[in-house]
């Protein structure tokens, strides 16, 4: 599980820069829950902006990378709910 994970984070690319998801350091961990069959991948926390323009620009963005994120976790574990928070 962990090599998959990792092939995830090494892999899926935030769209404006280009950089990986371990290169930027977006995910901050995640839990497994065998019980619930359930795989949760906790996001980093982002400082909101105080102007609204660059919130909403920045909400689209760690939106589209977070939905990355779920498709390839989704991909690689199919017998597992995933969720990205």
């Amino acid at each position: 599980m962990k090599e998959k994970i990792d092939t995830i984070l090494d892999t899926v690319k935030e769209p404006e820069t280009g950089l990986t998801m371990a290169q930027l350091g977006f995910v901050e961990r995640i839990r497994y829950s065998e019980k619930q069959k359930k795989l949760t991948v906790f996001s980093c926390n982002l400082r909101a902006n105080q102007k609204l323009c660059c919130t909403v620009i920045q909400g689209v963005l760690i939106s589209g990378t977070k939905n990355a994120l779920a498709e390839a976790f989704q991909k690689a574990f199919p017998d597992l709910a995933v969720e990205v928070v």
